[in-house]
Parts: C-alpha cells; sequence; structure tokens
C-alpha cells in the first residue's frame, strides 16, 4: 500500500509544518509501521515538512533500520530512501543536521531521557521540539483498507469461538481453552492473538483481566472469555460470557441482563461528533440504575488498529468527540467478587446515522447461552 502511506505520510507534513518544525523523527515502532509498510524491530523514520523530493535533491523520508531489515525494508518500503544503520534514531538527527533542519520535532512520549540525550548530541545545531502524539492522533480514523483488514480479524475470533462453544469445556481448566481457542484463530488464518487470550471461570469471572490458571471448568459457572485476532498487523477485541452446565441461577441472568442493556445503549450511542464519555455514561446510566453502580470499575472501550488499546478511549473522564470511521469497542461490564463477572464486549465502526449508525463487526450472539 505505497500510496496508502504516502498519503498518511502527507497528512503527517501538514501536521509538523504548522507546528513550526522543519521535519519530524518518528521513533514509535507502530507509527513507523502506520507511515511507510516497514514491520521490523528496529527503526526510526526521518520525516520533511516539505514536499517527497526534500532538501537538497534527496528524499522527504528517510528510513533507518539496520542490516538485518535492508532487504525488508526494500520491499515492504518501496517508496523511500532505506538508510543502514544500527543507531537508527540518532542517525536520522544527524540526517537532519547535515539537510540545515532548524527545529526537528521528536515523539517525546516514546524516547528515553537517555535517548533524547543522544538525539540532542548528534543533531549538532538542531533544536529538538516536541511532536506530541500527532502519528497516534492520525492514526484513530481508519481509510477502508484498515477496516477491510479489521473486519477479517473480527470475522476470524467469531469463526473459532463458534467452534469452541461447540466443543466440551466442563473440566478443562482455564489454560487449556485459552490456548485452543488461539490455535483455532491461527487455523482460520490469525497471524497471532491480538493479546494474551482471558478465559476467567467461576469467581474468576469477577477479575476483569484474570490471566487463565489451573482451575478447572464447572458446572454453574459464568465462563467469561475475552480475545480478539491479530491479522495483518489490526487487532479485533470481543468478549463474550458464558453459563457452563447448568441452566443460570437468577442472579446470574440479572446481571447478564443488566450487562446486556449497558451494552446495547453504549453501542446505540456511538456516533460521528459524539463526546466520548457521553458514550461512557449511556451504559453507565443503565447499570447504576439497576444498582450495580460500584461493580463497573473500567471505561466503556477503546480505539483498535494497529494497537490492541488506541485512541480514542471511552471514559467517565475522557476528552474528545467521535468521528466517522473510528472502530472501537464497546465492552461493560459487572464483577462480584467471590461469585462471578460479566463482560460483554463488541468492536464497531462508528458510522453516521445516514449510513445505518455503528457498523458490527464481531457478529457472535450476545444471548446468554448455556454450555
Amino acid at each position: 500500500m505505497p500510496e496508502a502511506h504516502a498519503v498518511r505520510r502527507e497528512r503527517l507534513r501538514s501536521r509538523v509544518a504548522v507546528s513550526g518544525a522543519d521535519a519530524a523523527l518518528i521513533t514509535n515502532l507502530v507509527n513507523v509501521r502506520y507511515l511507510t509498510g516497514f514491520t521490523g524491530s528496529n527503526a526510526a523514520l526521518l520525516v520533511h515538512a516539505a514536499r517527497e523530493d526534500g532538501a537538497s535533491g534527496r528524499p522527504g523520508v528517510v528510513l533507518a533500520t539496520d542490516g538485518r531489515y535492508v532487504t525488508q525494508a526494500a520491499e515492504q518500503s518501496p517508496d523511500v530512501e532505506v538508510l543502514e544503520t544500527r543507531q537508527v534514531a540518532p542517525a536520522l538527527a544527524k540526517r537532519a543536521a547535515e539537510e540545515k533542519v532548524r527545529r526537528l520535532a521528536v515523539e517525546e512520549h516514546a524516547v528515553t531521557v537517555e535517548m533524547h540525550r543522544k538525539l540532542g548530541g548528534a543533531a549538532e545545531g538542531t533544536a529538538l521540539v516536541a511532536l506530541g502524539r500527532v502519528v497516534e492522533e492520525l492514526r484513530r480514523v481508519k481509510d477502508a483498507d484498515e477496516i477491510a483488514t479489521l473486519r477479517i480479524a473480527c470475522e476470524i475470533g467469531d469463526q473459532a469461538i463458534a467452534e469452541m462453544i461447540e466443543s466440551i469445556l466442563v473440566g478443562r481448566t482455564e489454560r487449556h481453552i485459552a490456548l485452543e481457542l488461539e490455535r483455532r484463530m491461527a487455523d482460520h488464518g490469525a497471524d497471532s492473538p491480538a493479546f494474551p487470550t482471558i478465559v476467567a471461570s467461576g469467581p474468576h469471572s469477577a477479575i476483569p483481566h484474570h490471566s487463565p490458571g489451573d482451575r478447572r471448568v464447572e458446572d454453574g459457572d459464568f465462563l467469561k472469555i475475552d480475545f480478539g485476532a491479530c491479522y495483518r498487523g489490526y487487532h479485533a477485541d470481543m468478549t463474550r460470557t458464558f453459563v457452563i452446565g447448568n441452566e443460570p441461577a437468577d442472579w446470574q441472568v440479572e446481571v447478564y441482563d443488566v450487562v446486556f442493556a449497558a451494552q446495547k445503549a453504549g453501542r446505540e450511542a456511538l456516533a460521528p461528533g459524539v463526546e466520548t464519555a457521553a458514550v461512557h455514561r449511556a451504559a453507565q446510566a443503565v447499570i447504576d440504575a439497576a444498582g450495580y453502580k460500584e461493580y463497573f470499575p473500567h471505561g466503556l472501550g477503546h480505539g483498535v488498529g494497529l494497537e490492541i488499546h488506541e485512541d480514542p478511549r471511552m471514559g467517565p473522564e475522557t476528552d474528545g468527540k467521535l468521528d466517522a470511521c473510528m472502530p472501537v469497542t464497546v465492552e461493560p461490564g459487572i464483577y462480584l467478587p467471590g461469585r462471578g463477572g460479566v463482560r460483554i464486549e463488541d468492536t464497531l465502526v462508528v458510522r453516521p446515522p445516514e449510513d445505518g449508525g455503528p457498523e458490527l463487526l464481531t457478529i457472535t450472539t450476545k444471548e446468554l447461552l448455556v454450555l
């Protein structure tokens, strides 16, 4: 997708120019991938505020990486200059100084204090200024190709969980279920799990981010599974909660129904221009009205993409508004210590009402199933 990457870099250039900087040094590897397609583990990117022809007749964008990745960089990023070096960020800072860059914007949130000193020493005569989270802000809104890739990641998860719930789960350990679910996602084309799979049974389901252990699933348990596939770098996220063996107890039905209603309220609140905190409040109001306010301890959701947790964040005190083509999760939960908990989570794409409202990417049923 060289054309898509060039468009992204042009958007970055506009932001750099407005800031008064002459160039930007990108050191966050996820941001390097977003701007070039390069996926190696050692890289940095220099992007001039000028157009791609850059200063002194040189390209306006230079990708630095070491000898292990030169061939890969040429294949994945054919439209940029590749500089072979081990010390990627200092080498590009030096390059910027040689090209008479007066103000070099750096991702201060992505460099250590030690690295900042090295950059200052390498870019002698060039002022280092803060770029801020400009690239992360650009990543919030996805293009059609990104959404299509994320849609496939979600389909992989739907296929894998559909197979899992057809098997016998009672008596199996949480760890075994997690490993098998991850294997099934790989069988359906996942590059990897989007994050370590959460399988939480019985009282463990009351722990929002429980790590799967050796507890065996028992009749009458809540079984909470939070998982997702990573496909071509894009991360899906879904949570479903089931009851094992027996018909659910009255308290389980009550808790599940409240979370189900809260999740529906959160999904329906998604629209361009809506404040992120307002989406959280829509779901929170349902939980509060049912008397479970203290048992919903986290934000309602977050963006997904090249990372599993991206902007925008949707919580009680988050800032900002949603925009069209933002993929987000909606994941309310109620967690009753010592008893069990429920979380229901979908990945959706924010769409305007005239386009049918939010697009649901994770289509596995949200009805309370007894397995």
